[in-house]
């Protein structure tokens, strides 16, 4: 039976390079990500919105995740982050009440808007800095949450912001603040990452770079990670799933050195459409 422990004690691993649930140790981050990190920073000066978008599979939770950890180790920086981003008005409301130690009432919106707003005004006079809100899945956001968050940031007719807020979502997200009741959000937004497909070479490099950082770069031989990014429609989450199965595979029979024939062995040929397969 295979085992965590086993695994990482046969072939040499700190951690499971291909889980979903790396160390932040284990999170590369691109030059583009660290600009965008750069950028949120400022922004916790000034206030305002950020957004992360891309097709689903190519990193935008983990560079959300890379993010968190990143603004949580910087003194006096509030972060909190939304848990359920497909909340009504007054659910989203006790979740923002519920970040910020307020208990609010949803049959009174308008102390509930005043106290947080008070909150936030009390943290700013006092560190200089803006809380960050952080919300990934944002497309599944009601229309009427998105605006009301972006009135109940703004002051001081819209020339002050009192939270930095980052979105995160797929490209839905981005066709959405296209639309004519969410325009005035869409337009606010003040720093972008956006995330595309990987080439192979890119794919490649990052299995490398993910098998070196948990400790032992020699994991994989450089055919089978050819074969892997060949197979992953350059999509790092179907990347790392397959690279998943093939270590795990590989675990079961104890080898050591990982080649392509395991990638025939874990994903063997379909049968052509049309063709059935016949018992012997």
């Amino acid at each position: 039976m295979m085992t965590a422990k086993k695994l990482l004690s046969l072939y040499g691993l700190k951690w499971n390079p291909f889980s979903p649930d790396l160390p932040s140790e284990g999170i590369l981050r691109s030059q583009a990500f660290e600009h965008f990190s750069w950028r949120v920073e400022t922004l916790a000066l000034e206030g305002g919105f950020a957004m992360i978008t891309g097709d689903s599979g190519l990193g935008k939770s983990t560079a959300l995740r890379a993010l968190n950890e990143h603004l949580s180790k910087m003194r006096e920086i509030t972060v909190g982050a939304i848990s359920r981003p497909q909340s009504g008005v007054p659910d989203f409301y006790r979740e923002m009440g519920f970040l910020f130690g307020i208990e609010l009432r949803t049959s009174n919106r308008w102390g509930g808007y005043r106290c947080l707003r008070d909150r936030w005004q009390t943290h700013i006079d006092s560190t200089l800095l803006r809380p960050v809100i952080l919300i990934d899945e944002a497309q599944e956001m009601p229309s009427t949450v998105l605006s009301e968050l972006r009135l109940m940031v703004s002051q001081k007719f819209d020339s002050e912001m009192l939270l930095t807020i980052v979105l995160c979502g797929d490209n839905r997200l981005h066709q959405r603040l296209r639309s004519s009741e969410l325009v005035p959000l869409g337009t606010r937004i003040r720093t972008r990452l956006h995330l595309e497909a990987n080439t192979k070479n890119e794919l490649v490099a990052l299995l490398k770079e993910s098998c070196r950082r948990a400790g032992n770069h020699e994991l994989m031989t450089e055919e089978l990670m050819e074969t892997l990014a060949e197979h992953a429609a350059g999509n790092p989450r179907i990347l790392m799933t397959l690279a998943s199965e093939v270590l795990s595979l590989g675990c079961k029979k104890e080898l050591r050195n990982l080649g392509a024939g395991l990638y025939l062995e874990a994903y063997p040929a379909a049968p052509a459409p049309g063709v059935r397969k016949v018992r012997s």
